[in-house]
């Protein structure tokens, strides 16, 4: 084993999970990977299990019982990673909207530049979208302008699904205590990382829309992240400061 896990939720992502698999296993760098499937009917799970024959010390499935949610999903790969010793744990989404090859600068971020959390973004200099309308990239850019206002979070691309932690950050995070499972729980996870004392620092990518396949984004995933940033800014829903926000 070595110590770092890539964790990959996956519902119905056939058309990518092989090549994703295939393209991080031929890294330079050895990640290993979780994927955390939530019962997809398209047989996603199945060809985990054909391409982990092929790498069975390095590819992992955690199969799951329907639709639980995008949180919940990372939430049992950080329990699955941290019984098993990693020290850097990955969010990566299947679709290649995420480049793998910027795991190996996510991780150094961690790993040499000090920082607890590292956050794959959209919004710092270097970084970019492509194939994206313009309506969509002004909610996107707008929601993380929202939440800098509302929470002071200080990152630029808050809803980021793309982020390196230490194993140090989800050993102080109470995982149990994290309540959303949609866009808010990225911001929750970035804002308890920092109310904990840690450093999030933004390395620029390039994010591409999916190609393949069909986006799992819905209105109801937008309205849970408006509604959630109001409820972290106005309720206390976390810990006392000395464990969480």
């Amino acid at each position: 084993m070595n110590g770092s896990l890539v964790i990959i939720p996956t519902y119905n992502e056939r058309e990518n999970v092989v090549r994703m698999l295939e393209t991080v296993m031929a890294l330079a760098f050895p990640f290993d990977v979780l994927v955390v499937d939530d019962g997809s009917p398209d047989g996603t799970a199945a060809l985990v299990k054909e391409t982990q024959a092929l790498h069975p010390q390095r590819i992992h499935l955690l199969e799951r019982k329907g639709k639980l949610g995008l949180g919940t999903a990372y939430i049992a790969g950080f329990r699955w990673g941290l019984e098993r010793g990693y020290n850097f744990i990955f969010e990566m989404d299947c679709d290649f909207s995420h480049n793998p090859e910027d795991l190996v600068r996510l991780r150094d971020a961690c790993a040499e530049g000090g920082a607890g959390m590292s956050v794959g973004s959209r919004y710092v200099r270097g970084g970019g979208v492509d194939n994206w309308p313009l309506n969509r990239l002004i909610l996107s850019y707008g929601a993380s302008f929202y939440v800098n206002f509302m929470l002071g979070l200080g990152v630029k691309d808050s809803t980021a699904g793309f982020v390196c932690y230490r194993r140090e950050v989800l050993e102080t995070i109470q995982l149990d205590a994290v309540q959303f499972v949609g866009y808010a729980f990225q911001i929750e996870m970035k804002l308890r990382a920092k109310r904990n004392g840690f450093r999030l620092q933004e390395v620029p990518i390039t994010f591409v829309d999916r190609e393949l396949g069909t986006s799992k984004m819905s209105m109801n995933i937008f309205r849970e992240a408006l509604l959630g940033v109001l409820q972290m800014r106005y309720k206390r829903i976390f810990s006392p400061p000395a464990n969480n926000p």
